[in-house]
């Protein structure tokens, strides 16, 4: 899961912090990358421990994905805000909080017994994320040399995408550690027995949540202590002035609907993967097994990094981002037309062709902008959104139709990516290709 992408700030021309204490600092935010990719994932393993533990539609389970991306939408701009005001530093401290307060909230909502509590603390939680977004990536640009830094910035996304692959194992083990019941299995259960079930699927969240909210609180203590270079946060994308003549730009335009779309689609697929790889026709997994297989999923997209960084040097982007786009497809309808193993994995192989999409969707966007670069990259990062509407419409689509229908949501998202790559990627004035 990428995270969002900011304009570089400036640091001071002299900063006083030692190259150790600069390895040190830039130690404890690529663990920031960590952490935020870590939690964004374990939605994917709420999303069916919730289903069993409220009786939930697909469509009301997807609320989670609706929840937690909405905060993108909402809190970018009063987070750019904030970070102008109070510096990146303090931001980073303020963003480590509020996702612990998130974590923490999880604790009265089992005890509650409520979905909606549930939600209300993923929001607060996703919130956290987006202020540790807007404010963790320049310290990253600025924590050696300036003709290092796309190195460092890929290091950190690289811990990122690990974190992706490993906390399904994590849920798995502490979230969906037995076989959770079906409605019917429910019904079946006198009363009392039933209200325990449902207890104890609730509460299980709670430790492991618990656990992350210190680890976050750790983190800002560190971060509170570390003494980083002073930077210049200069303007920021809150500034909403001029959006408007963003609209002469139609390839920024249509790579704002891209991101949405492939945001959305990349989200709804993982989401599903737990509940589709439990389908008998399809794998007939536990959910504590299918979690283990959602980490080859999002392991592909850390392999297909490495691998994007190469071909991207070697094709032109718009060509590259068409082929991957265009694997996705055949991986999509062949999951929607076989069974068994050959359903399981080519859903399972998506990832891998996921990993170029967001930075080159990303950059063919804000090609050519020149000065409005910064507000450009506002808009493609609220276009994030896409992940919080996308989940919910397959939601609604799986209920009506089976999951295996429903995977026809994502691909539209990924058939409008073709005609991107192929023709909306393209600025006025610029050659084509």
């Amino acid at each position: 899961m990428a995270g969002v992408p900011v304009s570089l700030p400036v640091a001071d021309a002299s900063p006083q912090a030692s190259s150790t204490n600069n390895r040190f600092a830039l130690s404890v935010l690529t663990s920031l990358f960590f952490m935020w990719g870590f939690l964004t994932c374990l939605n994917d393993i709420l999303i069916p421990h919730f289903k069993a533990a409220f009786s939930l539609s697909y469509a009301k389970a997807m609320l989670v994905q609706t929840v937690f991306f909405a905060a993108y939408f909402i809190v970018s701009l009063p987070a750019g805000r904030l970070v102008g005001r109070v510096g990146y530093h303090r931001g980073i401290v303020i963003g480590l909080g509020t996702a612990a307060l998130g974590c923490f909230a999880f604790y009265p909502a089992a005890a509650s017994r409520s979905y909606e509590t549930f939600l209300a603390a993923l929001f607060i939680l996703a919130s956290g994320i987006t202020i540790l977004q807007v404010s963790a990536n320049p310290f990253v640009a600025v924590l050696g040399p300036p003709q290092t830094a796309s190195a460092r910035l890929t290091t950190a996304q690289a811990f990122n995408s690990l974190a992706t692959t490993v906390a399904p194992f994590f849920g798995a083990a502490f979230i969906l550690s037995h076989a959770a019941k079906n409605a019917t299995e429910i019904a079946a259960l006198a009363p009392a027995e039933a209200e325990a079930y449902r207890l104890a699927e609730a509460q299980a969240v709670q430790l492991p949540y618990v656990g992350l909210a210190v680890a976050l609180l750790v983190l800002g203590g560190l971060m509170a202590m570390i003494k980083l270079p002073r930077i210049d946060a200069g303007p920021t994308d809150a500034d909403a002035g001029g959006y408007a003549a963003l609209g002469a730009h139609k390839h920024l335009i249509w790579g704002a609907v891209a991101i949405f779309a492939y945001v959305g689609g990349e989200v709804a697929i993982g989401s599903f993967l737990v509940n589709y790889l439990k389908e008998p026709a399809i794998a007939g997994l536990s959910e504590a097994q299918g979690a283990h297989y959602v980490s080859y999923y999002w392991g592909g997209a850390m392999v297909g990094r490495f691998a994007g960084a190469i071909t991207l040097r070697m094709f032109r982007p718009t060509r590259v981002l068409a082929f991957h786009v265009a694997l996705v497809l055949g991986l999509l309808i062949l999951t929607m037309n076989t069974t068994g193993a050959v359903a399981m994995w080519s859903v399972l192989a998506i990832g891998l062709f996921n990993s170029i999409m967001f930075p080159t969707i990303f950059t063919l966007s804000l090609d050519g902008l020149g000065s409005a670069t910064s507000k450009g990259s506002g808009l493609l990062c609220m276009a994030i959104v896409g992940g919080a509407l996308i989940p919910l419409l397959q939601g609604v689509m799986a209920d009506a139709n089976g999951v295996q229908v429903s995977f026809v949501v994502p691909l539209v998202c990924y058939a409008y990516l073709i005609w991107f790559a192929l023709r909306g990627s393209r600025r006025a004035g610029a050659l084509g290709g």
